[in-house]
């Protein structure tokens, strides 16, 4: 038990200490600010936050989670608008708005040739399943849990070649589709992907209509990571993993044109890029 307290006081104190230099100069649009930041301010950023202890913070008219110790998350879209604002209520009920600038960032257009035609332009027949599946996703993210798995940084999954970036504009042989919200390594079939971070497995699919092999580990506070086209699971769902596990293997199953781990996080309802959560959160 000693071992363990130290263990959460140790990850508190060292993040409560890279709070204190990297994003604790963000300024809000008027004023000065009673959230110390972490992480990126433009689209498809990651931030920890840092509020009093006791403060009720909300964005949008929704409450956002904090710790005891008032450290939060906040995701930003790929195409969040200009401008985030926040209302804060201390533990007297004194009643603050702050206003923060988001930079917007400019997206590559990306042409995938030789994907399987039936996953371009499903047939009619399919789309019970695809609407199932995507189900079946948001049920596994659902789930807000009190972990802070993200506190100690994240590695990459997998090492390989950057094949494809967040928020490509993607064409399927010819055919205009959703932006990509991963990141693309390319790997050869059945090399290990890794745990970026610790936390639970909430999904461990085998055959996804779009994304074949699918993993989602929900690593706290809203936020996961989701891994697709994986050929084989490691892990189940429920299962507890630490950083570094090895988590499953990677594959070229769903809509890919070879062997690949497309890795992907998401914040509530928000896509966020893999790589600025690298860049701003390493593993320490």
């Amino acid at each position: 038990m000693q071992r363990q307290s130290y263990s959460q006081f140790a990850v508190l104190m060292f993040s409560l200490m890279l709070l204190s230099v990297s994003c604790a100069n963000a300024k809000p649009l008027i004023g000065e600010s009673l959230i110390k930041w972490r992480g990126s301010w433009q689209q498809g950023g990651l931030l920890l936050g840092q509020v009093q202890p006791g403060t009720t913070l909300s964005h949008q008219g929704k409450v956002i989670k904090t710790t005891a110790d008032g450290q939060f998350l906040f995701g930003l879209g790929r195409d969040a608008p200009a401008v985030s604002s926040f209302v804060l209520t201390n533990i007297e009920g004194v009643v603050t708005e702050e206003q923060f600038k988001v930079t917007a960032r400019s997206y590559d257009i990306q042409k995938v040739e030789g994907v399987p035609q039936r996953t371009v332009e499903p047939p009619a027949g399919q789309m019970q399943r695809i609407r199932s599946d995507s189900a079946l996703v948001v049920q596994a993210r659902r789930l807000v849990s009190d972990k802070t798995d993200f506190l100690p940084g994240f590695i990459k999954p997998v090492e390989g070649p950057i094949t494809g970036v967040y928020g490509s504009q993607r064409f399927y042989n010819g055919v205009p589709k959703s932006p990509h919200y991963g990141l693309d390594y390319a790997a050869p079939t059945g090399t290990i992907v890794k745990a970026p971070a610790a936390g639970i497995v909430r999904m461990a699919h085998d055959d996804l209509f779009y994304s074949g092999g699918t993993l989602i580990i929900d690593h706290g506070h809203g936020l996961s990571s989701s891994f697709l086209h994986l050929s084989a699971m490691l892990v189940e769902q429920g299962s507890l993993v630490q950083r570094g596990d090895p988590i499953a293997r990677v594959g070229s199953t769903g809509r890919a044109t070879g062997a690949h781990l497309d890795w992907r996080m998401n914040w509530l309802n928000q896509r966020i890029d893999p790589a600025l959560v690298l860049e701003s959160f390493p593993a320490q």
